[in-house]
């Protein structure tokens, strides 16, 4: 069966730039969903759909969404692709308000393995939530500045003892400065006001820094992506066009679409992949079905994950840091992700499901394999296959500079990580 996915690169840009924190990838998530004519079920109350029709969940900075038939069996077996929808950044402190040397700083901390010095000497926006009390409630609220309020400065090459830069210590050398004077001011009144928000409701706040510059087209041809968090926005938005095509041609499973938060600090939240999020939502469209227990464990039985995240491409200026025998070019197709110490969940099961969505598709597939003498990165595959029981297998797109505070990839891969998403959502047979 040949999906058609409406994924496009100028698409992937302004889906990033949209969202600048997980939160804000959920809500531009769920903006498409509803505009689509999904529905959103509130986790905390009893479901009177959920089996016939279009749904999504949020909790938090996650999200899944799915879309039903009535003519679905109790056991129909469940498609996913699973994405993250954060990335590394600095992230505020508690008691974020610091001064020294007549600088007003901000408190600053590593999120996940950011490439501290990529985000040196970069203006830096602010976006994420606050909670806030409202009488004897407690709400929430999205907040974003698009202003060059931070800069985390560079230490002066005279400054350094060898001039061949410096080691950044993530507890002294992160810190912003957003102004002068020996008084430190309250970040967070700053933040709050700017927000329309009297800082004295605020409770809690979960805020982040994102880079200012926009995502576009560079190269001579125009055939690369520049842009931040494309680890793991290029997943989220190449599933959400995949789903939304794959919702609209009835398969042999249901299509779903798992985005979860706190992938980059393995994933061990209320709403990480590590958590009963996944397993919850789908054992309730079974018990929608009017399926039980054993009806659910038989659904899991017969579906597959698609794990996705971003793949490194061969470096030009480091290829000795690849498996030789493994080149992966950008513009060159979706990247299947094997690890024999299952760093990835990659199994053959999986890999066939994969291997054939992208026939079906039309586009190449090629195959990553980790160098075995460094250290392999890790995904959501491992703990949701276990989580599940379903075989899963690790894909994603190829870029260079992941983990730093822009990341580059090839244009043309949008649309073809997104296709054979599509593809492998809508299986025309069994597994």
């Amino acid at each position: 069966m040949t999906v058609s996915t409406t994924a496009t690169a100028s698409g992937l840009c302004a889906f990033v730039d949209a969202s600048p924190s997980p939160f804000h990838v959920v809500r531009t998530v769920a903006t498409e969903l509803t505009a689509h004519g999904f529905t959103e079920l509130p986790e905390p109350r009893p479901w009177s759909g959920g089996a016939d029709g279009r749904y999504f969940v949020v909790r938090g900075g996650s999200l899944v969404a799915w879309a039903g038939s009535a003519a679905d069996a109790a056991a129909h077996p469940f498609r996913v692709v699973g994405a993250h929808t954060d990335s590394p950044n600095l992230r505020v402190k508690q008691h974020p308000d610091l001064a020294g040397s007549g600088w007003q700083l901000v408190g600053l901390e590593p999120y996940g393995g950011a490439w501290l010095n990529s985000w040196l000497d970069r203006e830096l926006g602010i976006s994420g939530r606050l909670t806030v009390r409202d009488g004897d409630a407690v709400t929430e609220r999205l907040v974003r500045i698009d202003e060059p309020l931070l800069r985390v400065p560079q230490l002066a090459i005279h400054l350094s003892e060898d001039r061949r830069g410096v080691s950044l210590d993530p507890q002294r050398h992160v810190n912003a400065v957003w102004g002068v004077g020996e008084e430190p001011r309250s970040f967070l009144a700053y933040v709050s006001e700017q927000a329309g928000i009297d800082p004295g409701a605020v409770l809690g706040w979960e805020l982040m820094t994102h880079d200012l510059a926009p995502s576009r087209l560079v190269g001579r041809d125009l055939d690369l992506l520049s842009a931040p968090r494309l680890d793991n926005q290029g997943t989220c938005y190449a599933g959400l066009r995949a789903f939304l095509a794959a919702a609209d041609e009835p398969g042999a499973a249901t299509p779903v679409l798992a985005m979860f938060d706190h992938e980059e600090v393995g994933s061990q939240s209320d709403r990480g992949a590590q958590s009963d999020l996944l397993p919850a939502v789908l054992e309730r469209i079974v018990l929608a079905r009017g399926g039980g227990r054993s009806e659910y464990l038989a659904a899991l039985a017969g579906s597959v994950c698609a794990s996705g995240d971003m793949a490194h491409a061969t470096h030009p200026n480091y290829p000795d840091r690849h498996e030789p025998a493994h080149r992966i070019e950008v513009n060159g197709g979706p990247v299947l992700k094997v690890n024999q110490n299952l760093r990835y969940a990659t199994d053959a099961v999986g890999t066939g499901a994969f291997a054939l969505a992208c026939a079906q598709a039309g586009v190449p597939l090629q195959r990553y394999v980790h160098r075995a003498d460094l250290p392999c990165g890790s995904t959501i595959g491992p703990m949701t296959a276990a989580r599940t029981g379903m075989p899963t297998v690790d894909v994603g797109a190829p870029q260079l500079a992941m983990h730093s505070a822009r990341e580059l990839m090839g244009a043309a891969d949008v649309r073809s990580y997104s296709a054979a998403l599509a593809a492998f959502l809508t299986p025309a047979g069994g597994r």
